[in-house]
């Protein structure tokens, strides 16, 4: 029974330790699971080896590192492969726009004429040329499926005003 005393807090400060190292390791955000969970970590490891030696420590150590690795794995492995990867803020919606990336490349829209693909409130999509572009409206709400003409370059956005009975 004695020994269940003294293994039942290196086991729960393992379990909870490793627990807030996974959550922390999923959601990102202050980093007091992971803080706590390293402490907790830490603290199972030194019970371990005052109870029962160096040995026992360097082996609850090589587990601690073992699983982390797993872990450390999975969470690329979601980054790249999983839901992550498949996130909208991940990918840019204008791949067509992708190899437009300064200004002076941008100015060739100046005075080309096209068609709002979202509302613009005040920057939204809009297809110029068969390419879909980031654009922004001129101070104004501009709906879907509106003529619109590109006015100006402002760094790196097509600032775009409506076409009126042109």
């Amino acid at each position: 029974m004695e020994s269940v005393a003294v293994n039942l807090p290196i086991i729960l400060l393992f379990l909870f330790g490793m627990g807030l190292l996974i959550v922390e390791a999923f959601m990102p955000g202050f980093g007091l699971p992971g803080i706590t969970g390293s402490i907790l970590e830490i603290a199972a490891i030194v019970l371990t080896y005052i109870h029962h030696g160096g040995y026992a420590a360097l082996g609850v150590t090589v587990c601690i590192l073992a699983i982390m690795g797993l872990v450390v794995s999975l969470v690329l492995r979601s980054a790249s492969k999983g839901k992550l990867s498949k996130s909208p803020m991940i990918h840019n919606e204008s791949e067509d726009a992708s190899a437009l990336d300064n200004s002076e490349d941008l100015k060739v829209f100046i005075g080309k004429q096209g068609i709002t693909t979202t509302v613009l409130r005040p920057t939204g999509m809009a297809e110029i040329e068969g390419m879909r572009l980031n654009v922004e409206a001129e101070g104004e709400f501009i709906p879907k499926d509106t003529p619109v003409q590109v006015h100006r370059v402002d760094g790196r956005n097509l600032i775009v005003k409506t076409l009126r009975g042109e």
